[in-house]
């Protein structure tokens, strides 16, 4: 895949994520008749923010450390993580079962994800319109 911009970079790393939290909704969809299945769910927002500071090399909200004497150790930069956190969804009653999953909760999480991908999908299709439509303006001038 070309990248016609960093933030492409940053919407494809969205988008691997938001399907990983779809397959995710969708096996505890899956399970829901398992006992003693708790429902998992996926936090990928730190990994996405850790990226676009990457991306961007966006040190703006780092603090930086000041060193009074030339014998003091020197900073090390923190490296954050840019794998999601995946854990167990809680706070719903579990069934004589011990199975939480709840259908109803598990099918509106699945729409909200499903219209985010679609949204990043719709401004990553944009940003390649912008590109095109400068590559066909610059043609028609030579």
């Amino acid at each position: 895949m070309v990248q016609s911009s960093r933030a492409s970079a940053l919407a494809k790393a969205a988008l691997d994520y938001r399907a990983q939290r779809q397959d995710m909704i969708a096996s505890n969809i899956a399970n829901a008749d398992t006992p003693y299945y708790k429902p998992r769910d996926i936090r990928f927002e730190d990994a996405l923010v850790a990226k676009r500071a990457e991306i961007f090399h966006d040190k703006s909200h780092t603090l930086q450390m000041a060193q009074t004497n030339a014998h003091h150790l020197q900073p090390q930069e923190e490296k954050a993580s840019l794998k999601p956190t995946t854990f167990f969804r809680d706070g719903h009653m579990a069934r004589n079962d011990g199975n939480s999953v709840d259908i109803d909760v598990e099918t509106t999480e699945m729409s909200k994800n499903s219209i985010m991908f679609k949204a990043v999908v719709a401004a990553m299709k944009k940003d390649g319109a912008i590109f095109k439509s400068v590559i066909l303006a610059s043609q028609k001038v030579n």
